[in-house]
């Protein structure tokens, strides 16, 4: 039999991975259960981390009006540094859910509940991407250094959210937009309003992307007794969403007004990318089913569409 006519559990594909990606493609075999406990896989949650870096390095350039090469290293270095630590992030979660994975369908096939990898050598590759994106982490200034370490702790405790609070996606939020602060204060040296205010929207869009995510597992996570979002808010999710939609815009277009771009058309164009995004957002309410899984993952994934989008217009503002 074909490796390609094969089921997920016989070639340890995890099952809610990307239908032929690079990993189960293309990959070497003894790595693969490795990449797919990175996620690498599913690249929407790297794409998820690196966004808010984006739009917080491209906001305090226009904040300033300043560009230089350096810059340029920190776009790419914020690339290198979510991709290894999205893939330490996935690890460590993975390594404290061990026990609830095997227990919910769309999880049990991960590496560490279905046996690809031992405990030990999850720790081993956790630790070894952690050191990699310290060594980028080191290139950028003191400040943002010293924000770099301190995002350790949300993403510390994000896996345990769970257990006691029904709104883990905060803590999620928390982790996952900490870019914000940290680009930010790499191109400017220090942290300023603007960068806080973007980096609540970006909660505030979590929320909205990871409680459509959560929908996913719903019936599982109440047999377990996992909380979420997805389970507290019910039928009435909706309506938070559209809650979570607004609020995404108002802190979004408030952090660009703080940042105060010069040139007024830069400001136009700035505030355009967060038009983009909230319609893009309204978009996925209007194809919201919650009882259809297929559809729920779908509408997470174009989160990265949705993100992109103030890239381009904060990207273009600056050359205005």
């Amino acid at each position: 039999m074909s490796e390609g006519n094969r089921t997920p559990e016989a070639t340890g594909a995890v099952a809610d991975a990307y239908a032929g990606n690079w990993v189960d493609r293309h990959a070497p075999g003894a790595t693969r259960p490795f990449l797919r406990l990175s996620r690498a896989d599913r690249p929407i949650g790297t794409w998820l981390l690196l966004l808010p870096c984006w739009w917080g390095l491209l906001l305090a350039m226009l904040a300033d009006g300043r560009a230089g090469w350096h810059d340029l290293w920190i776009f790419v270095g914020c690339g290198i540094g979510a991709v290894l630590m999205r893939g330490a992030g996935c690890t460590w979660n993975d390594i404290t859910d061990r026990d609830i994975d095997g227990s919910v369908a769309r999880t049990a096939s991960r590496p560490i509940p279905s046996g690809q990898v031992t405990l030990r050598g999850a720790v081993v590759w956790m630790g070894t991407q952690a050191l990699v994106a310290f060594s980028v982490l080191l290139t950028f200034n003191s400040a943002a250094i010293v924000l770099g370490v301190l995002a350790l702790a949300p993403v510390a405790v994000y896996p345990f959210a769970k257990r006691f609070t029904w709104w883990p996606q905060v803590f999620l939020g928390l982790a996952f937009n900490w870019g914000a602060l940290l680009a930010w204060t790499a191109h400017s040296g220090r942290l300023e309003a603007p960068a806080v205010v973007l980096y609540l929207a970006g909660i505030a869009w979590t929320l909205f992307y990871d409680t459509i995510y959560a929908h996913q597992d719903a019936e599982d996570d109440a047999l377990i007794g996992v909380k979420s979002t997805a389970r507290l808010f019910g039928e009435n999710s909706p309506r938070w969403l559209r809650r979570f939609l607004v609020v995404t815009v108002l802190l979004m277009a408030g952090a660009v007004i703080l940042a105060g771009p010069s040139n007024p058309m830069a400001l136009v164009v700035a505030l355009g990318g967060v038009w983009a995004m909230g319609w893009h957002m309204h978009w996925q309410l209007r194809q919201l089913k919650l009882d259809d899984a297929g559809r729920l993952l779908r509408l997470f994934r174009s989160n990265r569409d949705a993100g992109l989008l103030p890239v381009l217009f904060f990207a273009s503002a600056l050359l205005v």
